[in-house]
């Protein structure tokens, strides 16, 4: 995977180069019709040191650091006995029960997950990516189900203190035909066991939990 991303950014600086080099061919032909835009348009490509650079930060961005490490170490199958779900906050929770088996992914840059349980009395089936973004410096998150067409999209950080992880992001809502907020708590309580809490906009327009359940590692 290295070497692709690396051979990728070696073309684009060749294409960049010759592209460059055929301007200023054109410009000693061609009379400058504007003088100031011209002195200040790129000269040449980037020099050996600058493409250095960049190719080490490349490489850099494609190579697992710890907290890729940290999500690592979820990988297995998780089980929940007992997850409650609200359609209205004013209303009892209905309970079923859940299945989540982590990955790891794509030189270990990746968690993936695959989630099923019910919901609405019927089957769901989820899966989601999650990456620690280095330039970012923040963790990321896609998520997809068979409950809806949409993609949901979350980023956060990871609370040492609390040990909570913290993502919040977008996710379509035919009901109310927008992008509604979405906002995700995962706390661990050890390495085998953490409690996932899920909070939307409610159809009042405020926060509200709609899913919460405590997951421990299956051995």
């Amino acid at each position: 995977m290295k070497r692709i991303t690396l051979l990728c950014c070696a073309t684009a600086f060749l294409v960049f180069a010759c592209n460059n080099e055929k301007k200023a061919d054109e410009a000693k032909t061609e009379p400058t019709a504007n003088t100031e835009t011209a002195s200040t348009s790129p000269t040449g490509p980037p020099d050996s040191a600058a493409q250095a650079e960049m190719m080490k930060a490349w490489a850099d961005f494609a190579t697992p650091g710890p907290e890729h490490a940290w999500m690592a170490k979820q990988a297995g199958t998780w089980v929940a006995d007992s997850v409650l779900q609200w359609m209205d906050p004013s209303q009892p929770p209905t309970v079923s029960k859940a299945t989540d088996v982590v990955t790891m992914a794509i030189n270990g840059l990746y968690q993936m997950t695959d989630f099923s349980s019910t919901m609405m009395g019927q089957p769901m089936q989820g899966h989601g990516i999650m990456g620690f973004d280095k330039m970012k410096k923040k963790f990321v998150l896609s998520w997809i189900d068979n409950m809806g067409s949409g993609i949901v999209r979350m980023e956060g950080s990871y609370d040492e203190t609390t040990k909570t992880l913290n993502m919040a992001g977008k996710q379509s809502d035919p009901g109310m035909k927008a992008e509604t907020d979405i906002r995700q708590e995962l706390k661990f309580h050890d390495d085998n066991s953490y409690t996932m809490s899920m909070y939307g906009t409610g159809h009042d327009g405020k926060e509200a939990k709609f899913m919460e359940g405590t997951f421990k590692r299956k051995k």
